[in-house]
């Protein structure tokens, strides 16, 4: 970074009533020229983005560890089902708890308090492993790491306004979406290429230890003043009103509404990568190096256009690209579907991942933009609910379709019916055709 560049955080004025971030003149000056690098600018969001980086690179390790040892364990395609639902069950049941606290309490402090219970639950796996300890304890990690994930999740999320200016939410959202996207292909491999070389699970769980330990160090150097508590509810408003306002928010917040429903159809009918184990043994026949391949190519997609949408100005016309974009999303999964070439096969799953991540990064800066940062926490929260429900479910319905009708036709009906998806959002949500750039235009407002 270049010694102009260096800690520009410092330039920052954080106001005491609400520590909503501004950037200087020269600041404003710097982003109207468009700099690509912008949020990696400000030192509190870089300690984030790291911090993220590499929290979410253990965790991508450590899903691949324990599915390949307790398979070796026990040869059980179930034990491995239940992996996920002991992963994914604390997200489901905590989210709205977890975005209410990430709007209550300090965010960086509830952030190092979720990190630190990974890092519990880690070196618990650790132990467990070396002495070869029993399945249910080794479930109660699991469930211990799932927790401290639905926690930590919305609290990222809505830190990262208090560590840019609302002018770098784009770039910002950007940037945070390939962090996670990098530690998706990083990460996996990884694992595979330490389980390979010691036959062993361990270091894994150690390594995943270590970067929440990481994670937490690198938060505690960082700066920034902490946001406004939410207010305690009043008489008339009942604590459980206030948990499930995040829920409200985006009811009447129709353009936040819009974007969400179509990532979560999306997700839910686009299950392509759910049968790539079926397509790569029994329609491309590439085993299971081409299977890899296939894994890893959505989210090489993903990372080239994260790039690519950091170094082009922020969207004039966000509404219809995000619509195109999904639409190009569900045409991708429709001949993916249908091709038996690998080569087709795998730059369809590249452009899955690339335009995908046109959609996380519009739905990512709008939830920054459009929502009041006292509530932050718990939209972020209920964001993360919807995507984890639409993951799980999109799964299922993956599996159940393609038992019923075959792969193909699972995989060409869910493309199909993404497609239906973006038009009926269109008509129902027309303020989403008319969508021209992220940020709130003057007098526009928020929802009361």
């Amino acid at each position: 970074m270049a010694a102009s560049d260096q800690d520009e955080s410092d330039s920052l004025e954080s106001t005491s009533a609400s520590t909503v971030i501004t950037a200087s003149p020269t600041e404003k000056t710097a982003v109207a020229s468009h700099d690509p690098y912008r949020a990696l600018r400000f030192r509190d969001f870089r300690l984030l983005f790291t911090g993220s980086l590499i929290a979410t690179l253990g965790t991508k390790m450590l899903e691949v560890a324990i599915g390949w040892q307790l398979y070796e364990r026990t040869g059980s395609a179930l034990v491995l089902g239940i992996v996920g639902l002991v992963l994914v069950i604390p997200v489901l049941l905590l989210s709205l708890l977890a975005g209410q606290i990430a709007d209550r309490f300090n965010r960086k402090q509830v952030i190092m308090a979720a990190e630190g219970l990974i890092v519990a639950a880690s070196f618990g796996l650790v132990l467990l492993s070396l002495e070869h300890g029993p399945l249910v304890l080794i479930y109660g990690c699991l469930l211990l790491l799932g927790t401290g994930s639905a926690f930590s999740q919305p609290a990222r999320s809505a830190l990262i306004s208090q560590t840019v200016p609302e002018s770098v939410f784009e770039n910002a959202a950007t940037w945070n979406s390939s962090s996670w996207q990098l530690a998706s292909v990083l990460g996996p491999t990884l694992s595979g290429l330490l389980i390979a070389l010691f036959q062993d699970a361990t270091l894994v769980y150690l390594l995943n230890t270590l970067a929440a330990l990481c994670f937490v160090v690198l938060l505690v150097w960082r700066r920034g003043s902490q946001q406004t508590r939410l207010q305690k509810p009043s008489r008339g408003r009942s604590t459980l009103q206030s948990l499930v306002e995040g829920v409200s928010f985006l009811r009447r917040t129709q353009i936040i509404l819009a974007a969400i429903t179509l990532d979560m159809f999306a997700v839910l009918l686009g299950g392509a990568t759910t049968l790539l184990p079926i397509y790569a043994k029994d329609i491309l026949h590439v085993g299971p190096i081409g299977l890899g391949w296939l894994n890893a190519a959505p989210s090489i997609g993903a990372i080239g256009m994260a790039l690519l949408l950091a170094h082009r100005r922020p969207f004039q016309k966000a509404g219809r690209t995000l619509l195109l974009a999904v639409i190009g999303f569900g045409l991708a999964t429709v001949i993916f579907g249908l091709s038996h070439n690998f080569w087709l096969s795998l730059l369809m799953l590249f452009l899955l991942g690339g335009l995908d991540n046109i959609s996380v990064v519009i739905r990512g800066t709008l939830l920054l933009v459009r929502t009041p940062d006292q509530m932050r926490g718990r939209v972020a929260a209920v964001n993360a609910l919807f995507i984890g429900i639409s993951n799980e479910m999109g799964g299922f319905e993956s599996g159940v379709t393609a038992q019923l009708f075959g792969p193909v036709a699972s995989v060409v009906g869910g493309g199909i019916g993404t497609i239906l998806v973006v038009l009926l959002v269109a008509l129902i949500w027309p303020e989403m055709r008319r969508l021209s750039t992220l940020r709130e235009q003057q007098g526009q407002g928020r929802p009361a």
